[in-house]
């Protein structure tokens, strides 16, 4: 079958040009009164015919519509003239053609590749998704795993365990707490600022010692709660000091 118009089957329905049928049918009267006028007939906007912008080549865009195979027969039938009978019988065996078993296999074939590559692309998505969420816990897992650390020993630690947490010598640890104003030193002993006393951070142990002169005497340690260890871990993040074991190598 000879192609007297091209026609558009990226629809679910095919469709022709109203100004390609306009030039087919040889009419006189200008496309942009001609189309408006064949609207009168009862054609819809949305069922029947589809209108959009041309794209601009320099001038000013036309506007240009997309209508139905039905719709092309019966503009074709209103305007008794030989044009209008010879594109009305090739839209004729266009849609005899059309729905053919052949063609409309065809047609459920294609329909299904589409389906399937849509859900291609929807389990790529959800891939990916599960490999971002994947990432997302094996950054959070080391911050899970020294958290997990803390919450299941109960018992005291001295100030030396937790700074080998963050890297540094107890020394050197017991300096940032003092600069981030959350002890101070009192008789050689290191306690808390007002604010974070009472709340469990921290115990005081009494320890005998011998001093150089072989006099006995005793001396004060300030031991750290897990509690007092997870509040160091909140502080300190917040800070940008962060446990060796979630540093990112």
């Amino acid at each position: 079958m000879n192609e007297l118009l091209k026609i558009n089957y990226e629809t679910g329905q095919p469709t022709v040009s109203a100004r390609d049928l306009h030039e087919q049918l040889h009419i006189k009267t200008a496309f942009k009164d001609w189309f408006p006028r064949m609207c009168e007939y009862g054609f819809e906007d949305g069922k029947d015919f589809s209108s959009k912008m041309s794209e601009s080549t320099g001038g000013r865009p036309s506007k240009e519509y997309d209508i139905s195979i039905d719709m092309a027969k019966q503009i074709c039938m209103i305007q008794r003239t030989p044009e209008g009978k010879e594109t009305r019988q090739y839209f004729l065996d266009l849609e005899k053609a059309w729905n053919t078993p052949e063609q409309i296999m065809a047609r459920a074939l294609k329909m299904a590749n589409q389906s399937i590559e849509s859900l291609k692309d929807r389990c790529k998505f959800l891939g990916d998704q599960v490999i971002e969420q994947q990432q997302i816990i094996t950054e959070l897992q080391p911050k899970a795993n020294y958290v997990d650390t803390i919450l299941q020993s109960k018992s005291l630690v001295l100030v030396t365990q937790i700074a080998k947490d963050y890297g540094m010598s107890a020394r050197k640890f017991n300096q940032t707490l003092k600069e981030l104003k959350i002890q101070y030193k009192v008789g050689g002993q290191w306690v808390l600022y007002s604010k974070y006393q009472n709340n469990g951070y921290v115990h005081s142990r009494t320890i005998d010692i011998t001093r150089t002169d072989d006099r006995p005497d005793v001396t004060m340690q300030t031991e750290w709660t897990q509690k007092g260890r997870l509040f160091l871990y909140e502080e300190l993040k917040k800070q940008g000091y962060i446990p060796v074991i979630e540093q990112v190598a």
